[in-house]
């Protein structure tokens, strides 16, 4: 099998076990799972910013917030229903995201991951002030979304299966956007500005859209999380959230797409399977297992997957067919057979 034909079975085989999740597990794993899909979102538009831009940023977690914060007051203080929340949310945060993005072009490399780090910072604590809106520390209770009554789901079923679809949609458009015009010109400005330049590329519109995409990623990511939480708080938002995004985008692999999932796994389960082991040094194993994991997979988990497939593509012939095969070609005809 080619490497193309590989890859393809590998992404129906991915598909196929998605569907089957949620009538493979119980509630309360198929929960964890619906997170991991919302995860999934944030850290693909994460990716789509560090890994095919080549910008970096320490603050997707305050968009992550603004989405999610978004979700929950139009759900329960307007009355909106919650499919309806998930553009708005995203919209909201694509113009936060944009708005942001301008003033951040004069700045690169560690001076713009420090400003959206401070962004991550500062957001919980805007939240925390606006308590007449948000309910500040207390958080905001938010109605989950609940299964119509002519389909034969569980609402957990129901909730990971919205999600799945939504996080589809979000993946494809991904995925087609960098194999678009528009995405061979952000790949440009990652590998080389002046040339990128040269080529015609505006620098500046590029950089501003792509932040902004990111982040409106990163609010429908965080409606979604809304969707599975059922409820908000600022002490969810931390910077802790925005530094697991781009570790997972690490471990999914820098530049890909179907990366963000893995990521999104490992961020959700390796804290969970941590505290099995020992819930006083949960920190400690998460952060040795994440060392360990880069030292081994520095490409991560799809570049294994990359070069097992080369592998497997490239597979020596079996022994039947190099034993019919001829170990020396023949001498062709007037030549000797000492010197064929």
């Amino acid at each position: 099998m080619t490497e193309r034909k590989l890859r393809l079975v590998g992404v129906w085989a991915l598909v196929v076990l998605a569907l089957l999740v949620p009538f493979l597990f119980g509630p309360y794993r198929v929960g964890q799972f619906t997170l991991v899909l919302a995860y999934a979102v944030a850290v693909l538009g994460l990716n789509l910013l560090v890994g095919y831009n080549g910008q970096i940023s320490l603050g997707h977690g305050a968009f992550f917030a603004l989405g999610a914060y978004t979700a929950a007051l139009l759900i329960e203080k307007g009355g909106l229903p919650y499919l309806l929340t998930l553009p708005i949310a995203g919209v909201v945060a694509f113009a936060a995201g944009f708005l942001f993005g301008v003033p951040a072009l004069r700045l690169r490399g560690l001076y713009l991951a420090l400003v959206t780090l401070g962004l991550a910072i500062a957001l919980p604590q805007l939240i925390k002030r606006f308590d007449g809106l948000t309910e500040g520390t207390q958080g905001l209770t938010v109605e989950q979304p609940t299964a119509p009554s002519w389909l034969p789901l569980a609402d957990d079923q129901f909730l990971y299966l919205l999600t799945l679809l939504v996080a589809a949609v979000m993946f494809v458009a991904a995925w087609s956007l960098m194999r678009s015009q528009a995405g061979r010109a952000i790949k440009a400005v990652r590998d080389g500005e002046i040339p990128a330049s040269t080529l015609g590329v505006n620098l500046a519109s590029t950089k501003t859209r792509v932040f902004a995409l990111s982040a409106g990623y990163a609010g429908v990511a965080g409606a979604l999380y809304v969707f599975a939480i059922g409820f908000v708080a600022p002490e969810a938002f931390t910077v802790t959230v925005s530094l697991a995004f781009l570790a997972a985008i690490v471990v999914g692999g820098l530049a890909t797409i179907v990366g963000a999932v893995f990521g999104a796994l490992f961020i959700q389960f390796v804290p969970e399977y941590a505290s099995d082991v020992n819930d006083a040094l949960t920190g400690v194993i998460y952060g040795g297992v994440l060392i360990l994991f880069m030292y081994l997979l520095p490409d991560g988990a799809v570049g294994l997957l990359r070069r097992i497939g080369r592998l497997v593509a490239r597979r020596p012939a079996a022994p039947e067919e190099a034993e019919r095969r001829p170990a020396v070609a023949p001498p062709g005809p007037g030549v000797p057979a000492g010197k064929a």
